[in-house]
């Protein structure tokens, strides 16, 4: 189902989740599920994985991640300030030691001059804190796009959680 790459990464994650007693949850828009059928997509990932939120709309984020509307009207969907309050909302939502969130525009279309086909945000939020990274992926296929965002978010979870 997953590429080789994605299944070692989610695997990744596990383990170090394992290795804490961590748990994990997502929280995804341009991905549609995707970071949470990956981690799943593993035999046993139960112990670690909480469960995942597709907040595609903006209605959705509001209500399952708890963004506040205030927040996307002033700086859209994809932004920074709303990747990181999915991160929070899925967290807190799922009761999770780390949540991921995705937020982008994967194309083909739907894409503008200040935020084109490609741009991504990330954040991935845990007891340390909120970390935030920003992608442009560029002019890459929509399958493309929704893929290295999967890595890119598994990556994040993987070095959140990751022991010190």
């Amino acid at each position: 189902m997953f590429d080789a790459q994605t299944t070692r990464l989610a695997t990744a994650v596990l383990e170090a989740c394992r290795a804490t007693g961590a748990t994990a949850a997502t929280v995804e828009s341009c991905t549609g599920g995707l970071v949470a059928g990956a981690l799943t997509a593993i035999a046993g990932s139960s112990d670690v994985v909480l469960g995942g939120l597709v907040t595609y709309s903006n209605e959705a984020k509001t209500a399952l991640a708890d963004v506040p509307g205030a927040l996307l009207a002033a700086h859209g969907a994809v932004s920074e300030p709303v990747a990181r309050a999915m991160a929070a909302g899925g967290r807190s939502a799922l009761s999770a030691t780390y949540a991921v969130s995705i937020t982008g525009v994967a194309g083909p279309g739907g894409g503008s001059a200040e935020k084109p086909v490609g741009l991504v945000h990330f954040a991935c939020c845990g007891p340390a804190g909120t970390r935030h990274r920003e992608m442009r992926f560029g002019a890459l296929s929509r399958d493309e796009i929704r893929r290295l965002s999967v890595l890119t978010a598994l990556d994040m979870l993987r070095e959140a959680a990751s022991p010190r």
